[in-house]
Order: structure tokens, then C-alpha cells, then sequence
């Protein structure tokens, strides 16, 4: 099985490509959608983050409320340090349980902060990065989201370098003016490559 670790700045497309190599038949481990599990009501995540910053980053329905949290992180180093310390475990064992159960030739990592993180290179055989110039991570997200261009901002000074993700690609997919077509064709090309990899 060949694994390859996807990322991407915020805004970039790393979630349509994500799913592009799905359809093309990719097994996906997606760590946002595993840490949002492990933050709903009852979450494995859910005690120790209100045991330590207090039940005023829960919601009413015991969920953790993302957006509180993100703006205590944001303010605050060590607390997003903390964050992690309590995350990252979880989430690199359901990872790892994930990519037991996939018996796809390609599995896909999808890890926002793959670079950030110091600990995904080791864990994958290659590295995809998603990558889009600042002002048109800024124009998408807000367009989607309805973020103000501050709080964007604000995330993307929070992640890694642009430079720095394609310092650490084994391949990089210039997601700025393509069509979904062009960008699927791009993604297509490097399926045919790593999947021939992936069952030698």
C-alpha cells in the first residue's frame, strides 16, 4: 500500500482533491473530520478539553464550540500547544486504525498541518501539497465561510509557509486558475503515477 500525506494552506482546494482521488478509488483518512468526531458530544476529546479550559469552550449540546476555541488558541501559544497535546494522540490512533482497515493500493492522508506538524514525513511515502496564492485562499474561504479577510488572515499566519509546504512536497498541484476539469486532469496524472507505484 503506498500512503501519500495530502496538504495544503486553508482555501487552497486540498478537500477537492482530496476527493478527486477518491473517486478515482483512494482510500482517505481525513484528520479534520476525525478531530471533529472526537469533539462532538461524548467525543473521546470532549473530557479532557473541558477539564482543562473549562466548560466555556462546550456548547449547549456538549460539543466543543470551535469558534470559542479558536479564538482562545489564537490569543494564546501555549494554549493551542495544549490543544494539541490532547488531540494529536487521538487522532494519530484513528488514523492509524483507519489505515488498518483500507486495503486500497493508495491511501490518502488528509493532514492541514502535515508540515506544521514535524511528524507526518516519517508516516508517508510521499507528500501532496494544494498550493494558492494568499489572496485566493483569502477570496475562497471568505466566500464560503463569510470570514471577515482578519480572520482569515489570521489562519493563514497561523500555517505553515506556502514556501515551505512546497519545500516539503514530493509533488505540488497549483490549484490558482484551473478548472475542476484541469484540476481533476493534474490529479489524474498523479494517480496513474503513484498507483502504479503503490502496487509494485
Amino acid at each position: 500500500m503506498h500512503r501519500i500525506g495530502l496538504t495544503g494552506g486553508i482555501g487552497s482546494g486540498k478537500s477537492t482533491v482530496a476527493a478527486l482521488l477518491v473517486e478515482l478509488g483512494a482510500a482517505l483518512v481525513d484528520t479534520d473530520a476525525i478531530a471533529r468526531s472526537l469533539t462532538l458530544p461524548g467525543g473521546a476529546a470532549i473530557a479532557p478539553i473541558a477539564a482543562r479550559f473549562g466548560a466555556e469552550v462546550l456548547s449547549a449540546d456538549g460539543s466543543l464550540d470551535r469558534a470559542r476555541m479558536r479564538e482562545i488558541v489564537f490569543q494564546d501559544p501555549s494554549a493551542k500547544r495544549q490543544l494539541e497535546a490532547i488531540l494529536h494522540p487521538l487522532i494519530g490512533a484513528a488514523c492509524e486504525h483507519q489505515a488498518d482497515a483500507a486495503d486500497q493500493p493508495l491511501l490518502v492522508f488528509d493532514v492541514p498541518l502535515l508540515v506544521e506538524s514535524g511528524r507526518w514525513r516519517a508516516r508517508v511515502d510521499r507528500v501532496l501539497v494544494v498550493d494558492a496564492t494568499e489572496g485566493t485562499q483569502r477570496r475562497r474561504v471568505m466566500t464560503r465561510s463569510g470570514w471577515s479577510g482578519e480572520q482569515v488572515d489570521a489562519v493563514i499566519a497561523q500555517q505553515a509557509t506556502r514556501t515551505a509546504r512546497r519545500a516539503a512536497a514530493d509533488a505540488v498541484i497549483f490549484n490558482e486558475n484551473l478548472t475542476l476539469q484541469e484540476l481533476a486532469q493534474e490529479v489524474r496524472t498523479l494517480w496513474l503515477e503513484w498507483h502504479v507505484e503503490g502496487t509494485r
